[in-house]
C-alpha cells in the first residue's frame, strides 16, 4: 500500500468520527442518572463490580481533588447519553449519594442505602463517614467535583462506537469476553443480544447447564454457551484458531446489518428449544456432566467439552426424534451416557489444549456416530 493511500484510509475513519469533549460535575451526573437522562443498560449496570475499599478510594481521590480519567458517554438520538466507559466511577459516587441500585452485589446494595467509606488509605478520618456525615463544605466540594466526559456524538458511525467501548473496556474489572460482547454488539443491534439472554433464561436449559458455578453463571458463560450453540451449529467453519475470536466474529456478523451472516430467529429458537428440551428429558442437569472416578456413571458438574459436542452432534438426528415419544427419550439417555462413559470419548473431553477445529470435530463426530446408531 501506498503511503498516501494508508493516509486516506486513515483519514477516512477519523471523519467517522463525531465527539466532544465537556466538563461535567458528578452531582450534574447524578441528575441526569436519576432523571433518565444518562442511560446505563442493565446488561451494563451488572459489570459493577468495585469492592466497597475500591469506591470508598474513588470518593477520597474525589474529595483530595485528584484527577481522575475521563468517562465516554454516546449521544443518543433523543439527546440521552448511554454510557459506555466509565462505569466503576460512576457508580461508586451513586452508591455514596445512595443513588444505586445493584442487587447483583455481595453484598446487595439498594436505592437508598449510602456508602460508608472503608479503607481509605491517605486520610484515615475518612473511614467509617457517610455522606451525610461530611462537613459541609466537604459536602458541596464532592458534589461539584468534575469530569471530563468525551461525548460520541450520535452522527458518528455506529461500527466506530461499537470498536470504541470494545476497546475501551477490553481487560476492565470483572468483564468477561461474553460480558464485553453483550453490551458493545448493542452498539450495532440489540436483537441479537436480546435474542440470546432470553434463551438463557429457558428453563429447559437453566435445568442442562445446572453444574455451572455460581461465579462463571455471573460472568455470563451460560449467555455465551447460548452464543457458542448458535456459532458451532451455523458457522464452525468459522473457527479456527481462538474461540474467543470466533464467537465475537460470529455475534458481530449476526447483530451487524452490513455483515448480512444469515439468521432465521423462528427457526433458530425451534432448533434451541427441540436441542435442550430433548437434552432435558433425557439427562437433565447431567447432560453436560463429567463421567465419574468409577468409570460406571456421571458425576455432577459441567464440561464445555460434552457441550459442544452433545448440542451439536445431536443435529444429525433431531428430526428423528419425537418429543413426546417415552421410548425414543429413553434410547436418546441411553444413547449418550453410552458414548459419555465410553473411555474414547473420556480422552477427547478431558484436560486442556483441546479448542482446535479437528479435537472439536472429533468430539462432535463421536456423539454424531453414536446417535445415528441409536436413530437410523
Amino acid at each position: 500500500m501506498k503511503m498516501a493511500d494508508l493516509i486516506a484510509a486513515i483519514a477516512g475513519e477519523v471523519r467517522r468520527a463525531n465527539t466532544q469533549a465537556l466538563d461535567i460535575s458528578f452531582n450534574e451526573l447524578l441528575d441526569m442518572a436519576e432523571g433518565g437522562e444518562l442511560n446505563i443498560r442493565p446488561d451494563y449496570q451488572r459489570l459493577f463490580r468495585w469492592s466497597e475499599g475500591q469506591r470508598s478510594r474513588f470518593i477520597e481521590s474525589l474529595i483530595l481533588e485528584m484527577p481522575v480519567p475521563p468517562i465516554f458517554v454516546i449521544e443518543e438520538d433523543d439527546g440521552k447519553y448511554q454510557l459506555i466507559d466509565g462505569l466503576q466511577r460512576i457508580s461508586s459516587y451513586l452508591h455514596f449519594r445512595g443513588a444505586l441500585d445493584a442487587p447483583h452485589l455481595d453484598p446487595p446494595v439498594v436505592k437508598g442505602e449510602k456508602l460508608q467509606l472503608v479503607d481509605c488509605d491517605v486520610v484515615d478520618e475518612l473511614n467509617g463517614l457517610t455522606f451525610d456525615g461530611l462537613p459541609s463544605a466537604l459536602q458541596i466540594r464532592l458534589k461539584r467535583a468534575f469530569i471530563r466526559v468525551e461525548v460520541i456524538r450520535k452522527g458518528t458511525d455506529p461500527k466506530f462506537r461499537y470498536h470504541m467501548f470494545k476497546r475501551l473496556n477490553t481487560g476492565g474489572v470483572g468483564l468477561s469476553p461474553q460480558q464485553i460482547r453483550n453490551c458493545a454488539v448493542r452498539m450495532l443491534s440489540n436483537v441479537f443480544p436480546d435474542f440470546i439472554v432470553e434463551l438463557s433464561k429457558t428453563e429447559y436449559f437453566q435445568n442442562c447447564i445446572e453444574g455451572l458455578t455460581l461465579e462463571r453463571v455471573l460472568a455470563a458463560v451460560n449467555e455465551e454457551l447460548v452464543l457458542r450453540f448458535f456459532a458451532l451449529k451455523n458457522a464452525r467453519q468459522m473457527f479456527k484458531h481462538d474461540v474467543s475470536d470466533f464467537l465475537t466474529e460470529y455475534m458481530e456478523g449476526v447483530a451487524d446489518p452490513d455483515r448480512k451472516i444469515p439468521f432465521d430467529y423462528a427457526h433458530e429458537r425451534a432448533a434451541f428449544q427441540k436441542t435442550f428440551s430433548l437434552l432435558n428429558k433425557a439427562l437433565g442437569d447431567k447432560a453436560f456432566a463429567f463421567r465419574n472416578k468409577a468409570g460406571n456413571d456421571l458425576a455432577a458438574g459441567f464440561s464445555i467439552y460434552h457441550f459442544e459436542a452433545i448440542s451439536i452432534g445431536i443435529q444429525a438426528v433431531i428430526d428423528k426424534i419425537d418429543l413426546n415419544d417415552d421410548a425414543q427419550i429413553r434410547e436418546l439417555a441411553a444413547a449418550l451416557r453410552a458414548v459419555k462413559l465410553d473411555d474414547a470419548f473420556v480422552r477427547m473431553t478431558s484436560g486442556g489444549g483441546k479448542n482446535s477445529p479437528g479435537l472439536l470435530r472429533q468430539r462432535i463426530d463421536a456423539v454424531e456416530g453414536a446417535l445415528r446408531n441409536a436413530f437410523p
